[in-house]
């Protein structure tokens, strides 16, 4: 069977790796201006190329300082493109398993092309800042090359699939969820049937229902290991549930199933993929998930049509072939079981009791090491991988609270880790505590940010490190989440203590704000959200954290959670306490106010942007018929070098693609065979005269046919010159052929 690397080795197949050569050649032809701004957009973000904010002045959030490359040139001129600046690069870490090596390599990358920073997200991925678009194929390639992919990172479409870090691992899982989660990613990336979204499309996958490690409850399609019995045997399978998310307006995942057994589960997930597709929205980017799907039609209605999908679905061997593939993840341990003896300085028992948890295989445990705002530094990374190589092997996962964990450490290996994590700056405690706070990159980069997010995060686990020794278990234990806007890409709704940046207007100047957010669950994978009470200025943040903590420390009733304890006493009291702190002395009296955490410049929003959490809405076909004109373009550059065979293949590869796209609109099960193409394009757009143009008739098809039938073996730089030039008319008619279809759609029916 497989390993995991040998599985991974897949993702620098010739296909892949000819992806990011297109990519590189869709730069080029949007620098020369042959492919427009909103279908090249979409282009990059698929494969994880964002624009983000750029202001002037150095920023200090209390984890890292970022030495920004600021692009040259005057910024108040006009809004700053990827073409005059430095993007970011999203890259891809499903479920959060790394090795030491990929580590290594995304080090490196981070040094070369960035400015030395990895970034840990809320969603198992890595981010680089400050990265120029010319050097985004390069870097792709020195990624693919250990494995790992930036594709559909970032735009409409299917996300890094999540999973508990500590799958395979946990004392209280079902099963091991992570091969599930590896199968799912790899079985929809790039597939047809997720092509076509208006929005982004985020999964996630729990070993049980208890615990926050997975967050299913705001997902778009959320699994849940459970195992029934049948006829006497233990059978697996997934409670799935479909239209959780956060934003501005979270939603809470409905049930779809309470049991998927798990060769259900890949055809089920496609079904719940193309009726998103065909139902949802287009032209609202805002009410584009599919919980506004669900919303609008019920859940019942819901999952008639996704069982209705289901039965239509074209067999796939896919579906199931990978269940005999399930150790494909399975990680062999490098060192022996053995128990700790004796205990270790005051320093190694604090991390120890809080950033180190037994495993369900006796003698090992998992280590968390704690990233201050998920930030690592490149030579920190190397440190990381180097003590993976030593101490566990490839066992390493990221974490959405922004952490790294160590899977199968030894037990008596733990001083020895705590002393390498001291040397590095990365032995804090307090992993999964008050002091772990999340935060989205808020005014840093996000173009959407409206207060700085990070900044105060790393002011709140400052003045919360030096006292938290003193605090009570209760007060360590609770979690706070910060979000820079409404977005909620920090997760504040699922946190006991979530802060949402907003702006207030005081005295003619504006104000950094944050609204409070009380009363989310985050246990019972995220099974409560809280409600925004009051704002108040960002510099009293730090006082209304203390106030609430000592408070709920004070009056709690035995071992009552903060939100039990919040549902008691009521919204009201805590709405009086931010009053209390909502006040903004004047301008003159205390000018801090008027700066953020983290910039001492005056506050602004003038520098917000559009947003690029996915790109405008391009249908699939508009997708593909691009992709048939770029091939078109490379088999121009392949006769240039002459290469004649090739080019003629290449063009005659252009047609089938242009014609599998339109075929696609009416038969969305077509295949990948040219024999079916071909078929179902004579039979739907030739013989009932869509692909017809007014002067040549049906002349263009025939080309594809001839292309066909002749092959392109015997080719020489003649007829493959006149190939290209009939693959080039035949995707000009495929973009008529695609009007006309539109129009025909849109057309009243006839009376």
């Amino acid at each position: 069977m497989s390993s995991w690397k040998e599985t991974l080795a897949s993702v620098t197949s010739p296909d892949l790796a000819r992806e990011i050569d297109i990519f590189e050649t869709q730069i080029t032809l949007r620098r020369q201006n042959k492919i427009e701004e909103k279908l090249f957009a979409e282009t990059r973000l698929r494969r994880g190329v964002y624009g983000q904010r750029y202001d002037n002045g150095e920023r200090h959030d209390g984890a890292t300082t970022r030495n920004i490359r600021y692009p040259s040139g005057d910024l108040t001129k006009g809004p700053i493109t990827l073409w005059d600046a430095p993007g970011m690069q999203r890259i891809k870490i499903p479920f959060g398993k790394m090795s030491p090596k990929q580590l290594e390599v995304m080090a490196e990358c981070a040094e070369e092309y960035s400015d030395a920073i990895l970034h840990v997200t809320t969603r198992q991925d890595i981010q680089l800042h400050f990265v120029h678009i010319e050097d985004t194929p390069d870097m792709m390639r020195r990624l693919a090359a250990v494995g790992i992919t930036t594709r559909e990172a970032c735009g409409n479409s299917v996300r890094n699939v999540t999973a508990c870090p500590y799958a395979g691992v946990c004392n209280d899982e079902s099963f091991d969820v992570a091969p599930y989660a590896h199968a799912t990613t790899y079985f929809l990336l790039g597939h047809d049937d997720t092509q076509d979204f208006g929005r982004k499309f985020k999964i996630a996958f729990s070993g049980c229902a208890d615990h926050p490690c997975g967050l299913t409850s705001f997902h778009d399609v959320g699994c849940i290991a459970r195992v029934r019995e049948e006829n006497g045997a233990k059978k697996r399978g997934f409670e799935l549930y479909v239209g959780g998310g956060l934003g501005s307006v979270p939603h809470a995942a409905k049930l779809l199933d309470a049991f998927v057994a798990e060769e259900e589960l890949l055809p089920t997930i496609q079904a719940v993929c193309r009726i998103f597709s065909r139902l949802g929205e287009r032209e609202n980017r805002a009410r584009a998930r599919l919980k506004f799907v669900i919303k609008k039609i019920g859940i019942e209605e819901f999952t008639r049509l996704v069982k209705a999908e289901r039965e239509k679905l074209r067999e796939d061997k896919r579906w199931t072939s990978y269940l005999s593939q399930l150790d494909v993840v399975r990680e062999t341990p490098l060192k022996s079981a053995k128990k700790l003896d004796g205990h270790g300085s005051p320093a190694f028992e604090r991390w120890r009791k809080t950033n180190v948890r037994p495993q369900a295989q006796e003698g090992y445990v998992v280590a968390t090491v704690t990233l201050p705002l998920g930030d690592i530094t490149s030579d920190q990374a190397r440190a990381l991988a180097d003590i993976a190589r030593d101490l566990t092997g490839d066992t390493m996962r990221t974490t959405v609270e922004q952490n790294i964990a160590y899977r199968w450490v030894a037990e008596a290996d733990l001083p020895a880790l705590f002393e390498r994590l001291e040397r590095i700056g990365l032995a804090e405690p307090g992993a999964s505590t008050i002091t772990d706070i999340t935060s989205c990159p808020g005014t840093d980069t996000c173009k959407l940010g409206i207060s700085s997010s990070r900044g105060l995060a790393g002011e709140l686990r400052k003045r919360l490190h030096v006292i938290q020794d003193d605090m009570a278990p209760a007060a360590k234990a609770l979690h706070i989440k910060t979000s820079g806007c409404f977005n909620a890409c920090g997760q504040h709704h699922a946190a006991d203590l979530g802060f949402l940046g907003v702006s207030r207007n005081v005295g003619g100047r504006r104000v950094p704000h944050f609204q409070v957010v009380v009363g989310g669950q985050w246990s019972h994978n995220a099974g409560a959200y809280g409600l925004a009470i009051g704002a108040i200025p960002s510099k009293n943040v730090p006082e209304m954290v203390k106030q609430l903590t000592e408070r709920y420390v004070a009056e709690k009733k035995g071992d009552e959670t903060f939100t039990a304890f919040v549902q008691r006493i009521g919204k009201k009291e805590i709405r009086a306490m931010v009053e209390r702190l909502a006040e903004v002395p004047a301008y003159d009296a205390d000018r801090s106010y008027y700066s953020d955490w983290g910039d001492p410049r005056e506050y602004s929003i003038g520098d917000m942007g559009v947003g690029e959490c996915a790109g405008e809405v391009v249908p699939y076909v508009q997708m593909a018929l691009a992709a048939a004109e770029r091939e078109v373009f490379e088999s121009q550059v392949l006769l240039d070098q002459g290469e004649s065979s090739s080019a003629s293949e290449r063009a005659y590869r252009a047609m089938l693609t242009a014609a599998r796209a339109l075929v696609r609109e009416k038969e969305p099960n077509v295949g990948d065979e040219p024999d079916e193409i071909l078929g179902l394009f004579q039979k739907q757009l030739v013989e009932t005269k869509l692909f017809f143009d007014p002067f040549a008739g049906a002349k263009f098809a025939h080309y594809l046919t001839k292309a066909h039938r002749d092959g392109s073996a015997d080719a020489n730089a003649e007829s493959a010159h006149q190939r290209i030039e009939e693959a080039q008319l035949f995707v000009d008619a495929s973009h008529q052929c695609y009007e006309r279809m539109v129009q025909a759609a849109a057309a009243p029916a006839a009376e």
